[in-house]
């Protein structure tokens, strides 16, 4: 049982940094408030499976990896994919706009 509540515990952080990284990015209205959130536990949920399945939660001196490891991947997750996307979205808007624009 107490493999289930890291896993709960590793989403609660990730989740937060998610929601931190959503506000604290400049192109966060051209995409949703999720994104980073969905990206960040899907990413750490991800690496928190395979790290468990592996055993690695009930070896002696590697029971931190499925503890730091996911946190750490969903953490950068949260910030790079909102980041790479956010960006393209903006850009991919703008030239829109102004072609729409140009049209009318």
């Amino acid at each position: 049982m107490e493999t289930v509540w890291s896993l709960v515990i590793v989403i609660l952080v990730v989740a937060a940094a998610g929601f931190i990284a959503w506000a604290v990015d400049r192109h966060h209205e051209a995409y949703g408030i999720m994104l980073p959130v969905g990206a960040a536990v899907a990413a750490a949920c991800l690496v928190w499976i395979i790290l468990i399945l592996a055993g690695t939660g009930y070896i002696a001196g590697l029971t931190w990896m499925p503890w730091v490891l996911p946190m750490a991947v969903g953490i950068a997750a949260a910030v790079c994919v909102p980041l790479i996307l956010g960006r393209r979205r903006t850009r991919r808007d703008i030239v829109t706009l102004t072609e729409i624009l140009r049209r009318g």
